[in-house]
């Protein structure tokens, strides 16, 4: 047996042997959830948005006007939520279809 093939793993999905590399980079792949804004944009980690309709803040008692500027957001690892910082409110997590890419 060679060397090279402690290299390979089975994987169980296509029933086939491949680089362990290879099969890493599927899976990489498989786990990258695409997050879109209102209107169809990607978006991505440090992307500002801006609302598309005022929203009420649930425990902060403030409403945050259509068109406010969020600077920088976060992605959260779902496809409908991003993670925000915005002054005075703690916590803000907005869902994707209420915001649109600046």
């Amino acid at each position: 047996m060679s060397d090279d093939a402690q290299d390979y793993i089975y994987d169980e999905e296509s029933g086939e042997w491949m680089p362990a590399s290879e099969l890493a980079a599927k899976k990489a792949a498989e786990s990258t959830i695409e997050v879109r804004d209102a209107v169809g944009n990607l978006l991505a980690d440090g992307d500002a948005v801006t609302l598309i309709k005022d929203l009420d803040v649930k425990g902060a008692g403030q409403t945050l006007k259509r068109g406010t500027l969020i600077p920088s957001i976060r992605l959260t690892g779902d496809s409908q939520e991003i993670d925000c910082k915005y002054p005075g409110i703690k916590g803000l997590v907005l869902r994707a279809e209420f915001v649109r890419k600046r």
